[in-house]
């Protein structure tokens, strides 16, 4: 479900209405007058409440017990059965229809655009000892803790939670977010930004609007020109003590586990999970729905597929990342093959 402080809802809606905008039929013998009150992910969602599933393993079991009293689901199928009380609405495409629905209930979940006299907005609360650069800007319901320091031009979006003792750096831009105590923002870096998500057609491309959050728990480190996308229903997490070097990219639903360590320029796609203590070397490459297990360590420029899974507490490395003894193996056998092509191309 969207967090109020950051989006307003204009449901409820009746599921008659909510099929017309989906373009999908009404169920027969269902009650078109019924409220969906909410959208949510399949963990969260309650009665009232409109998910999606698009099929696919990563999700099954999710579909498998959720509690949303409706969801969008594929015309064609795949998607197995419904678990009780669930409403099932076949469409054609999930992600356009989805994407239909969402600018429904919230029209106005792009990008926060607000205005306001003063720099910093009347109905913002400030604690003590709080020291704001030039051009900071600071927007309506923002919270910001106790002896933080905010750098020049940085700009503080709408209803953004600030802890104590957190330090954010020249030309930040934060919003739709929770951050902790003692976190420091190098320069530059973007925070709560909407995650890259389109449905997609031979027509173009159709935005999905992003109703999720960013959530930063207490001693974490971001680096200059940083960007992590908030999550597309649910949370991007950044646990506790995390260290994330300059140009990282994390993005939707991703959730980083305490004191990860990410070297610069990796990139980590959507709905992934970085377990506590792993350790990415630059430039690593992570697919979406990957898992990466506690104190795992990627060596730099190796990368992982799409719904790929390694174990904790060991080296990896290569495309797609394998233990580093298999991958230093393969390397060798290679080179040996590429010698002795040499060696007989020269009789």
């Amino acid at each position: 479900m969207a967090d109020p402080r950051f989006y307003s809802n204009r449901g409820p809606f009746s599921l008659a209405e909510v099929c017309a905008r989906a373009g999908a039929a009404l169920p027969a013998g269902s009650d078109g007058s019924a409220r969906i009150e909410d959208l949510a992910g399949l963990e969260g969602a309650g009665p009232t409440h409109l998910s999606f599933f698009s099929g696919g393993r990563d999700m099954a079991d999710a579909f498998a017990h959720s509690g949303a009293g409706y969801c969008l689901v594929p015309q064609k199928g795949g998607h197995g059965a419904a678990p009780s009380g669930m409403l099932l609405l076949p469409v054609a495409s999930v992600p356009h229809a989805f994407a239909a629905i969402a600018s429904f209930f919230y029209p106005e979940a792009s990008q926060p655009i607000w205005a306001q006299d003063e720099s910093i907005s009347p109905s913002a609360r400030l604690g003590r000892n709080v020291l704001t650069g030039p051009g900071v800007v600071i927007g309506p319901s923002a919270e910001i803790g106790d002896r933080v320091r905010i750098g020049a031009n940085a700009v503080i979006g709408p209803g953004v939670a600030i802890g104590h003792d957190s330090e954010i750096g020249s030309n930040v831009v934060i919003t739709h977010a929770y951050v902790g105590d003692r976190v420091t923002v190098l320069p530059g870096a973007a925070i709560g930004q909407p995650g890259f998500g389109f449905a997609s057609s031979a027509t173009g491309h159709v935005k999905i609007p992003q109703l999720g959050r960013v959530v930063i728990q207490d001693g974490v480190e971001i680096g200059a020109a940083t960007t992590i996308d908030r999550g597309a229903l649910g949370d991007t997490v950044i646990g506790e003590g995390a260290k994330i070097d300059n140009l990282v990219q994390i993005g939707h639903n991703v959730q980083i586990g305490r004191h990860v360590v990410l070297v610069s320029q990796t990139g980590i796609a959507g709905s992934s999970v970085v377990s506590d203590f792993a350790v990415l070397g630059g430039q690593v490459g992570i697919a979406d729905h990957v898992q990466i297990g506690p104190g795992a360590r990627l060596a730099a420029r190796s990368a992982m597929v799409s719904g790929q899974k390694i174990e904790g507490g060991q080296d990896y490395g290569g495309v797609p990342a394998k233990p580093v003894r298999e991958w230093l193996r393969e390397i060798h056998a290679v080179s040996q093959l590429v010698r002795r092509r040499k060696r007989d191309d020269h009789g």
